[in-house]
């Protein structure tokens, strides 16, 4: 449990995100996992990331096991009723799986089957309260569950930037007193509101923080996330510096490394999303000052 020991340690903690595949052959994801081993405390698997198919992230997460990689599942609430919520629960518990990040999930809207249907019986606060319940040992429906309690070790997702103070507050309080133990956040553009994120409302929760960083590929690709991804804010001088380079695609690790290092100095750790080029995550740690040393 590399995650949760740092996270409770104190120490910075990195981790880093990866997507499962649109199809059967798990091959590439487990490469990009593995291109990470030492970088990182532990691999975040998306499940079902801006609602377009994928492996399942359970799956993905039990293979990254087997090779000797600390997993963390990503579990949505959009695509299951609380029955099926309950039964990936124990199903990580019984694979081995212990690291949790608990979200309510883009709506179908943003995929690419607009017409399926969502469930959203639960949102991510009332999943964090089922975990809780499970690692208390409680049956929700008998009582105790007949062989223990659970051992997971449950996150909660916040967006720094959110045009609504107030509203990221209560939520946040509302997710650590559902049983969060540690925060990610999405993709942070703006220092100073980590900053203010931090110190104003996961300090006094006393909940670390992982400041998410995205890997930006070129000035079309940062263009392309502010227009279809949820609560993205990229400035448009970052936009600028991006097209103006000579190179993009290092250009976009320099920035990447750039925020790596000004954000643990404000945050405990950081989440890396490079996606489709989880490769470049050891250059922007090494041009950020880490090694490879986990």
């Amino acid at each position: 449990m590399q995650l949760q020991e740092a996270l409770a340690s104190g120490a910075s903690a990195l981790t880093a995100e990866v997507m499962p595949p649109r199809g059967g052959d798990p091959g590439r994801v487990l490469a990009a996992a593995g291109s990470l081993r030492g970088w990182v405390h532990a691999v975040n698997v998306t499940d079902g990331s801006r609602a377009v198919m994928r492996m399942s992230s359970l799956a993905v997460c039990r293979l990254l096991l087997d090779a000797g990689i600390e997993p963390v599942l990503q579990l949505a609430c959009r695509d299951r009723n609380r029955i099926a919520l309950q039964a990936e629960l124990l199903g990580a518990q019984a694979l081995g799986i212990r690291n949790l990040l608990c979200l309510t999930g883009d709506p179908v809207r943003a995929g690419d089957q607009p017409d399926a249907r969502p469930v959203n019986e639960l949102e991510a606060v009332r999943l964090l309260q089922l975990v809780r319940q499970f690692n208390a040992g409680q049956d929700p429906v008998q009582g105790q569950l007949p062989d223990g309690p659970t051992d997971l070790f449950a996150g909660a997702a916040a967006d720094p930037q959110s045009s609504s103070w107030s509203g990221l507050k209560s939520r946040l309080v509302r997710k650590k007193e559902a049983g969060a133990r540690f925060v990610q956040t999405q993709m942070v553009m703006d220092c100073e509101a980590l900053k203010r994120f931090v110190g104003e409302i996961a300090a006094p929760l006393q909940l670390p923080v992982l400041a998410g960083v995205f890997l930006l590929k070129s000035a079309r690709n940062a263009a392309f996330i502010n227009r279809v991804v949820p609560g993205a804010q990229i400035p448009q001088a970052v936009i600028d510096r991006l097209a103006a380079a000579a190179d993009p695609a290092a250009e976009g690790v320099a920035i990447a490394a750039e925020q790596v290092a000004a954000y643990l100095q404000i945050a405990q750790g950081v989440h890396l999303m490079a996606i489709k080029a989880e490769e470049r995550i050891p250059e922007i740690l090494r041009q950020a000052g880490l090694t490879a040393s986990l």
